[in-house]
């Protein structure tokens, strides 16, 4: 009878220790994931704004040494992050491909225009600054028109600007939530064990010495459920990176690692400021007011 208590006794005890490792896991590996996505959030603007092309046409009359003047200029102009010249045959044929038939065949000739497709600099993709790189591009007499989602830009400068201001107050808001849910967590644990604590004074045991084991598990098991964190965090950086190469999100190492670490901290400092506290609590409390 008694063995089968035990063994119940253990398996609560392990069911205990398991919720509360899970809990502050999730917690962490959420309060991970936005701290790395808010650090990163300049890198996935800036990324997001390069991917906007802007297409210059040439005149029909433009030569190739034209075009190679233009390109060399394109190489040296502090504007641009890359370029690619596009034929007018190569433009029709995607069009063509695109259509899923040869249009040309219709209207005798082919309509396009030789092309640029550049992608700026993120910091040069704002109203103001486009608008003098296109005036400085038209300047050339061979260049017949300057295209580019002039709508698409003035909405990512409007909205980067507010949305990495929402991810810094949903940081906020779930450090809070964390804080709340791990002490919550904490102190149930304890909450179970509040006859120990009692008994333990009334023998004669002092305060530090019946907190002690409950601080130094709780922060095992925090330490535990960060290490768990930072190892989610690692392999979802991976899988990013390997999805999505151009972010570079790995590379920078050092905010990433001080990231990773404030996770393991956190965690910890979590444990340890909840548990004592919880304690803390049972300790002053009257034998009547534990019931």
């Amino acid at each position: 009878m008694s063995s089968s208590y035990e063994k119940f006794k253990k398996r609560r005890l392990i069911t205990s220790y398991f919720s509360v490792v899970l809990s502050i896991f999730l917690v962490l590996f959420l309060l991970g994931i936005l701290g790395l996505f808010f650090l990163n959030s300049k890198k996935l603007s800036d990324n997001f704004k390069e991917e906007i092309p802007m297409t210059v046409f040439f005149k029909n009359g433009a030569n190739d040494s034209v075009m190679k003047a233009f390109a060399q200029e394109l190489k040296t102009a502090r504007f641009v992050k890359n370029s690619v010249f596009v034929p007018k045959e190569e433009a029709a044929k995607r069009e063509s491909e695109d259509m899923g038939e040869d249009f040309m065949a219709f209207i005798g000739e082919n309509p396009f225009e030789n092309s640029f497709d550049i992608h700026l600099n993120s910091a040069y993709i704002r109203n103001d600054s486009i608008k003098k790189i296109e005036d400085r591009l038209k300047k050339n007499e061979m260049i017949s028109t300057v295209n580019y989602d002039k709508v698409l830009v003035s909405l990512v400068n409007d909205n980067i600007e507010a949305a990495s201001m929402w991810i810094l107050y949903a940081s906020i808001f779930l450090l809070i939530v964390a804080v709340l849910l791990i002490n919550s967590s904490i102190r149930l644990s304890i909450y179970s064990n509040r006859f120990i604590i009692k008994t333990m004074q009334m023998v004669g045991a002092t305060k530090s010495f019946i907190r002690k084991p409950f601080i130094w598990r709780s922060v095992l098991l925090g330490g535990i459920a960060a290490v768990l964190a930072v190892a989610a965090l690692v392999a979802s950086l991976f899988v990013i990176d390997e999805n999505y190469p151009k972010l570079n999100i790995v590379q920078d190492q050092l905010m990433t690692g001080l990231v990773l670490l404030g996770v393991i901290v956190l965690g910890i400092f979590i444990t340890w400021f909840s548990t004592f506290f919880a304690t803390q609590r049972f300790l002053n409390l009257r034998t009547d007011d534990l019931y």
